[in-house]
């Protein structure tokens, strides 16, 4: 059976949240574009009877209620329209934003500047060009054909109001809106999250390395009094080795949390001493090479810290060969960068998971809680300055890790 991870956990609950905001977008955009074609519908009725008016208007005898149907076309006042014959001739025009604006309460046409009869000729001829407009008006609903004597039409042009074209674009404004106000809400809630498991992360840390403290000092009394019993050096040597190893972890736990102090350490002296001691508690079928630059850098570390940083990377190469391979640790500078390198041989890692590798809870161990290289990631980047990455790995043939610092001048 699949074993379920913090971060298949964490990985479910981003897609959640990106389905219901999807949805959430996918609702609001439907509902906006059906205001806007609503507002178009209205507005096309509204034309339709406006050249309705406009046609018994032109076609009234005397007893025809001239005010009622000159009350309907005056009502227009939001609607662009042009009202041509069948030459394109211009004969009337409302609402259009002309550029001199010393024309816009021209009474006609001909009274318009050239410049403006240009301009309103150019809005009725670029949708129909030297087409018809009957044909215009057969197949294009912004054309209204009316009918003014028996053998005689004219043809009315609109526009969409200023008010439809703004509400046109809203459903996108309003989606740019809500994805931004989505993305914000994505990171606050992501980092109230991660804040709130740095404090646990912290508290934990901070009470195993409380808890350790007396069973230290206990562990340590009782080596003294072996030593002075006259049990065997070797056995107390050993037994102290461990003691102090314990009294190293517990005060790195005590470390997580708060800045630690760094201090100027050369990186060939403390690989070469973090990698010692793990030499002596890793299988003998694993291999561990060392190819030391012949410079020894000079970097600023809290080493404890760095050291827990190199066992835990040994810890994982270990695993990932199953307890047989080769380990190499190859370290170097590149102009004001010293790096280390750590290459298994172990079964290696999918590309796909280079950045996954250091998210808390990921982890393809049967045992663990997937908090190693997190750990690792934030000592090297948050105390130390420096990035942590996977430089390459093949299924299959293994990983290579590589460490960079900065260099003290």
């Amino acid at each position: 059976m699949r074993k379920i991870s913090i971060y298949d956990n964490q990985r479910t609950g981003k897609l959640i949240f990106l389905a219901i905001s999807l949805t959430a977008v996918v609702a609001v955009m439907l509902i906006s574009n059906n205001l806007v074609k609503a507002l178009a519908q209205q507005e096309r009725e509204r034309m339709n009877i406006w050249a309705q008016a406009t046609e018994r208007l032109a076609q009234a005898d005397a007893n025809a209620d001239f005010e009622f149907l000159l009350s309907i076309i005056e009502q227009n006042n939001s609607i662009p329209v042009l009202v041509a014959d069948q030459d394109f001739n211009i004969l009337e025009y409302r609402n259009f934003r002309l550029p001199d604006r010393d024309d816009d309460a021209s009474p006609g046409f001909e009274q318009l500047s050239e410049k403006n009869r240009l301009y309103l000729i150019s809005r009725l001829k670029s949708t129909g060009g030297d087409i018809p407009l009957h044909i215009m008006a057969a197949r294009n609903d912004h054309f209204i054909e009316v009918k003014v004597y028996e053998d005689t039409f004219q043809y009315i042009y609109y526009e969409d109001s200023i008010l439809l074209r703004r509400l046109s674009w809203y459903p996108y404004v309003q989606l740019g809106v809500m994805v931004v106000l989505l993305a914000i809400i994505y990171w606050a809630v992501l980092y109230t999250k991660r804040a709130e498991q740095n404090r646990v992360w912290v508290g934990l840390s901070k009470e195993t390395a409380h808890q350790l403290g007396t069973p230290i000092s206990s562990l340590m009394a009782w080596s003294q009094y072996l030593e002075a019993t006259g049990a065997d050096p070797e056995v107390t040597r050993e037994i102290d080795k461990d003691v102090r190893r314990l009294s190293v972890i517990a005060d790195r736990f005590s470390k997580i949390g708060s800045a630690p102090e760094l201090h100027l350490e050369y990186l060939n002296d403390v690989v070469g001493s973090s990698l010692d001691y793990m030499k002596n508690r890793v299988s003998g079928k694993v291999k561990i090479s060392m190819h030391l630059d012949h410079d020894d850098h000079g970097v600023r570390l809290s080493r404890p810290l760095f050291e827990w940083v190199m066992e835990n990377l040994t810890k994982n190469a270990v695993d990932a060969m199953e307890g047989e391979g080769s380990i190499d640790i190859t370290t170097g500078a590149d102009r004001n960068t010293a790096y280390i390198e750590i290459r298994d041989t172990g079964k290696g890692i999918a590309r796909k998971n280079f950045n996954n590798v250091f998210k808390p809870g990921y982890t393809t161990k049967k045992r663990g809680w997937g908090l190693g290289l997190t750990l690792v990631k934030r000592i090297i980047e948050e105390y130390h300055g420096g990035r942590i990455f996977v430089k390459s790995s093949e299924l299959g043939h293994g990983t290579t890790f590589r460490i960079e610092l900065p260099t003290v001048s």
